[in-house]
C-alpha cells in the first residue's frame, strides 16, 4: 500500500490519496488474512515414514524477523522469544549500516534442522545464505549500477516485496520508489506504515501517517533505516533492475489490476474507480 504526493499546486497546496491497498477487494470477498501472515504457510516438515518430528523450517518470501523468530521458536519447541534473545549469542555476519539488526537478512528458503538444531545455527544459516546472495554477482554491481550499497538494496527489495503483487508489478513498485527518490518525494509507502505499527493491514488511516517513527515514509524523506521484511529473489531482482518507466503513482484497482501512472490527474481516476469497486465488494462501506 502506499499514499503519492500530488504535484503542488500554484498555491503551493498539496493534498495526498492513499493507495494501493493490494488485495483489499479480493480480502472482502474472501475473508482471507491479509497477504504475508504465518497463516496457511507450511513452516514444518516431517520425514517420509510420518514421524511427527520437525526435518526443517519453511520460511516464506516477505516474512519479517519477528515472524521467523516466531517460527523457530515452535519448530524446535522453544519458549516464545527465545529466538530473538539468542542473537547477541549468534553473531551473524551482518552489515555494519545493520546494526545487530538481521531483518532483511534471514533469507527465505528451506533450512534442515539437522541434529541438534539450535536458534543460534539457524539464524546463522539464513544471514549466510543472504550473504552468498546478495554479496554476489549480479546483485552487488546491480546496486552499485543504482548508486546504492547492497543493504539498501535490499532495504528496497523488502518494500518493493510488500508492495508488488506479481512478478511484473514488482519491477513497476521499484522504478516507482526510484523515480521518487530522485526527485526528492516521500515514498509514502503504508507498508512502512505497517512495520512501524507491528502489523499487516490493507488499511491506514490519515492517523496512522502522523505517528513518529523513522519508518514513517509520509513524514521521513529517503528510506527507511533497515528493511521491513526479508525479501526473496523476485524481489531482489526488481530492486537493482527495475522496469523503465516514469511511473510516479500506482494503485491496485482490482486483484491482477494494479495500474501505474505518472500523470496525478490519470492517478486520481484510478483511485476513484478503486473505491467505487471497494465499497460495492463491501456493501456500501464507505473507504476511509
Amino acid at each position: 500500500m502506499q499514499t503519492n504526493t500530488p504535484p503542488r499546486s500554484p498555491r503551493g497546496t498539496r493534498r495526498t490519496i492513499r493507495l494501493t491497498r493490494r488485495g483489499r477487494i479480493a480480502l472482502i470477498a474472501t475473508g482471507a488474512i491479509v497477504a504475508g501472515t504465518a497463516v496457511a504457510v507450511p513452516l514444518l516438515m516431517t520425514d517420509d515414514e510420518g514421524d511427527p518430528r520437525p526435518t526443517s523450517l519453511v520460511v516464506p518470501e516477505g516474512w519479517r524477523a519477528t515472524q521467523v523468530y516466531d517460527a523457530v521458536d515452535k519448530a524446535l519447541a522453544l519458549p516464545a522469544g527465545t529466538t530473538k534473545k539468542s542473537l547477541a549469542k549468534a553473531h551473524l555476519r551482518l552489515p555494519n549500516d545493520a546494526e545487530g539488526n538481521p531483518e532483511g537478512y534471514l533469507y527465505p528458503a528451506t533450512y534442515p534442522l539437522g541434529e541438534n538444531p539450535t536458534p543460534e545455527k539457524l539464524l546463522t544459516a539464513m544471514v549466510d545464505t543472504a550473504n552468498e546472495k546478495f554479496t554476489g554477482a549480479p546483485i552487488a554491481a546491480g546496486a552499485q549500477r543504482n548508486v546504492l550499497n547492497v543493504y539498501q538494496a535490499v532495504t528496497i527489495a523488502s518494500i518493493v516485496q510488500a508492495e508488488a503483487a506479481t512478478e511484473e508489478d514488482m519491477g513497476k513498485v521499484a522504478r516507482v520508489v526510484f523515480n521518487r527518490l530522485e526527485r526528492g518525494m516521500p515514498l509514502q509507502m503504508d507498508s512502512t506504515i505497517n512495520y512501524a505499527l507491528g502489523r499487516s493491514t490493507l488499511h491506514t488511516t490519515t492517523e496512522d501517517t502522523k505517528i513518529d517513527s523513522p519508518y514513517n515514509s509520509y513524514q521521513r524523506m529517503g528510506l527507511p533505516p533497515t528493511p521491513i521484511a526479508n525479501p526473496g529473489e523476485d524481489a531482489m531482482r526488481a530492486a537493482i533492475d527495475p522496469t523503465p518507466g516514469d511511473w510516479l503513482y500506482f494503485v491496485t484497482v482490482k486483484p491482477g489490476d494494479t495500474r501505474f501512472t505518472a500523470d496525478y490527474a490519470e492517478h486520481q481516476r484510478n483511485v476513484a474507480e478503486f473505491n467505487r469497486l471497494a465499497r460495492s465488494a463491501s456493501g456500501g462501506a464507505r473507504d476511509t
